[in-house]
């Protein structure tokens, strides 16, 4: 089983919400999204006050991000029964804008503080790969012979490099996608509904 990482295990919602709040960037009654903070700022032209953001929450709060409601007891489970789990992401090295945050080194450190149990890891370190590029990403999945994989973006699993063999499920929390544009793909909108969706 293969799992990105970044808005499929982790939420960002609240941290982005609080960071914009702390630098007084986003009005207070800014929903607690995302997507809403990065709207407002793209609104009034500050796309760059949000791609620093990006950087700084990546990089050095990284650790008050919190997952998604059930992914530890998904991991568990799926670690129970037998299954292998592996985490497959691709994002930058360092932020493009701001301080040179070691961005793969801080969402390993998250992996290790938040996905274990009783101090063991619920995925092994060997099982986390953290890729520089969408193709990257793409041949890892293949080379780690995903029975399935879970993401957030479409154009990730609607890719043309994306292992025919795999099959693919879309995570989609807040129900940004209709399921008419997605063909021959699940759209699940929590860890429970994907645990469900191997099930059935």
């Amino acid at each position: 089983i293969g799992l990105d990482f970044d808005n499929t295990i982790v939420s960002y919602d609240v941290l982005f919400h609080k960071v914009a709040r702390e630098q007084d960037v986003v009005p207070p009654d800014t929903p607690v999204n995302k997507v809403a903070v990065r709207d407002y700022l793209r609104k009034i032209g500050r796309e760059e006050v949000w791609t620093e953001m990006q950087g700084y929450v990546y990089g050095a709060r990284m650790d008050e991000a919190l997952a998604y409601p059930g992914v530890s007891e998904f991991l568990h489970w799926a670690g129970q029964a037998g299954h292998d789990l592996a985490i497959v992401s691709h994002k930058t090295k360092h932020p493009f804008l701001g301080p040179q945050y070691d961005l793969h080194a801080a969402a390993r450190v998250w992996v290790e503080r938040h996905l274990c149990e009783l101090g063991s890891p619920l995925i092994p370190a060997r099982q986390v790969f953290f890729e520089l590029t969408k193709e990257e990403k793409l041949a890892r999945i293949g080379s780690f012979g995903c029975d399935v994989f879970l993401d957030d973006l479409p154009e990730i699993l609607q890719a043309s490099g994306f292992p025919a063999s795999t099959r693919r499920i879309l995570f989609d929390p807040e129900g940004h996608h209709a399921a008419e544009s997605l063909p021959g793909i699940p759209v699940v909108q929590s860890w429970d509904g994907f645990s469900q969706c191997l099930r059935s």
